[in-house]
Order: structure tokens, then C-alpha cells, then sequence
């Protein structure tokens, strides 16, 4: 029987009734399968003319095997869980990934997926800074997965924030803070715009007055120069956009003489950090590693699939307190 180039893994998986991965495996790791299962896969792959070398399928499919990992700061905490979990499950596919980290910028972040589209098959956007149009241009031509961008018709995983935001505002009340500030994040971000809407509103529901201290890039450096914005505030708490500005916060509030939580309280978000902090910083939760692993999933499926799909995948968060909040101190006599 005369065969053809240009068959792809997916063709075989159809014909042999068996996954995408297990056409991966019976070539790459036929160790994890059954020899049966191994014999009728490759059975399959000979009748239809399937190269099973990467390097030769890639030059007769155009198909490298690779997706790429889009984030605006590797050095933040929060994104090598995620990267790390994304990979994992990503290997499972047969699918090696390719890591970009556009540094808090929208140019950079372009740039980055111009160069990296030819390489591979698909991206996941890990809080990406693009416009919307530039997304869904990108979206047009290539699978693409968002974390932490809310754009219909683009799958996405979405951590959210509103539980965890909502708990610490509720426990900063109970603890009889009446002024709060709000350290926030880069304006572009998803994730500051749902921590900010939700913390305004649950505080104005409770009663509670809301200072917005505009911090710009979440750095330990930026924590830790807005402690003056933050004590001229008046607040007696402050809720940061995440782990590592609270971190400067507390170095900065150190140096001022202010005890946390004697002298004010503290909450951030993530909770990358929060258990080696000191003292150990009441954090939310987010759920990094879960979120890169949903967002692989939905990835393979896009590559697999006969039809697109839009799927979202919502992560919930929840407060975990810790030794930074406390009382709020009574006024001097």
C-alpha cells in the first residue's frame, strides 16, 4: 500500500480509537503503555504512513511539537509554580514549552509572540498586557489559552479573587479597622481590576473607608516606598496586590518603629510567600499550580480538537490567616 507524508498524530489517534498522548507514548515512552496497546498504535501509524521521529514529522507537518508560556515577570513568585505546572502537563502531550517573559510590557509581550509563532503550535497568555484586538487577532490564527484575562470566546482560566478579597475585608471590619488601604497593582492587570472592584464594594458595604495607593509594578521596592503614601493614609490596615509588595511593606513599616500587627495589619494576596514571611503574613490564596495545569489542559484540548472550543475554567480563592492581622490599636488618649 503506496503512503503518504504529512500524516499527523491526531489522524492516527482517530484511526486507532486512542488518545492523542497515547499515539505520543507508543513512539516516545512505550514503557507507560501496555504492549498491546503499543503494537496496535504503531500498527495503525505504518498503515497510514506516520513518521514518528519529531524532526522528520516537523518537516512533513510543519508541526514542532512545541506551545509556548507567556508571563510578565518571571521573577514574580507567583509564575514559576504556575510554568513548572504547565510543563508537567504539557510533557504528558508530548508537547515541549517554550517560556517568554514580555517584563511588564505590552511592546515586549508583542515581540515576543511574533518570534515565537513560527516555532510553535499554540500559546498560553499568562496575564497578558496586550490589547483585546491584538489577543483576538492572535486567537485567529493560533490556539491560544488566557490565565487571568476574562475575554468571551477565548478559553481561559480565571483565579478568582472576589472570595478571598471579600474574607479579608470582612475580617479586617470584625477586627474593628474602620480606614483600609488598598495597595494596588499594574492598571492593566485583570487581576488588580477584580481585587480592586471587589474590595471597594465590600467595603463600602460594610461601612469601611477605602484608600487607593496606586503602586504601579509589584516589586518589594514599590512596597516598601509606599509606606509613607500609606501612613499619611491614615488606614490601619492595608490589603497589597500581592506577596511581594507586601513584603516591602513590612521592611518599610520596620524602619518607621510600626509593629505588624501591634500597630497595623496587613493582608496580601497570592500566597506565594506569606508562610515565610515575618511575622508570617495573613495572605489570599491563588492557586498558581492549579491554574497552569487547567490552562495546559485546555490547550491540548484546543490542538485535538475538531471543533473550537471557549471553555473557562474559574479557580476560587479563600483567605488564610496568619499572624499580621490583629486589633486595630485604639486611638491615643
Amino acid at each position: 500500500m503506496a503512503t503518504r507524508t504529512g500524516v499527523t498524530i491526531r489522524e492516527v489517534a482517530i484511526a486507532a480509537e486512542v488518545s492523542r498522548s497515547t499515539v505520543s507514548r507508543a513512539f516516545t515512552r512505550p514503557q507507560l503503555l501496555s504492549p498491546e496497546t503499543v503494537e496496535h498504535v504503531r500498527a495503525v501509524a505504518a498503515r497510514l504512513g506516520y513518521v514518528g521521529n519529531q524532526a522528520a514529522r516537523a518537516l512533513s507537518t510543519g508541526r514542532f511539537g512545541n506551545i509556548a508560556v507567556v508571563v510578565p515577570d518571571i521573577a514574580n513568585p507567583f509564575f514559576p509554580p504556575l510554568v513548572r505546572s504547565l510543563q508537567l502537563a504539557a510533557e504528558t502531550a508530548d508537547l515541549a514549552v517554550f517560556l517568554g517573559d514580555s517584563d511588564e510590557s505590552a511592546e515586549r509581550e508583542a515581540k515576543l509572540i511574533a518570534r515565537l509563532a513560527p516555532q510553535v503550535e499554540g500559546f498560553v497568555l499568562a496575564s497578558p498586557r496586550l490589547s483585546e484586538e491584538l489577543i483576538r487577532g492572535l486567537a485567529a490564527t493560533r490556539p491560544v489559552v488566557l490565565v487571568n484575562r476574562d475575554l468571551d470566546g477565548i478559553p481561559r482560566v480565571l483565579i478568582d479573587s472576589s472570595g478571598g478579597m471579600t474574607e479579608a475585608v470582612l475580617l479586617l471590619k470584625k477586627l474593628g479597622h474602620e480606614r483600609l488601604a488598598y495597595l494596588a497593582g499594574p492598571r492593566d492587570s485583570w487581576s488588580d481590576q477584580q481585587r480592586r472592584d471587589t474590595l471597594t464594594q465590600t467595603s463600602a458595604k460594610a461601612g469601611l473607608t477605602v484608600e487607593i495607593i496606586e503602586v504601579g509594578r509589584p516589586t518589594y521596592t514599590a512596597g516598601r516606598d509606599s509606606v509613607s503614601a500609606l501612613v499619611r493614609s491614615g488606614a490601619t490596615a492595608a490589603i497589597a496586590f500581592d506577596d511581594v509588595v507586601s513584603q516591602g511593606v513590612l521592611a518599610g513599616l520596620e524602619v518607621r518603629g510600626l509593629s505588624v500587627p501591634a500597630d497595623f495589619s496587613l493582608v496580601g494576596c497570592d500566597d506565594t510567600l506569606a508562610p515565610l514571611t515575618t511575622p508570617a503574613l495573613t495572605s489570599v490564596s491563588a492557586g498558581a499550580a492549579t491554574a497552569g495545569t487547567a490552562a495546559a489542559k485546555l490547550l491540548v484540548d484546543l490542538l485535538e480538537a475538531t471543533e473550537p472550543s471557549a471553555g473557562c475554567v474559574t479557580i476560587a480563592t479563600h483567605l488564610v490567616t496568619r499572624a499580621t492581622t490583629a486589633p486595630a490599636p485604639k486611638p491615643a488618649p
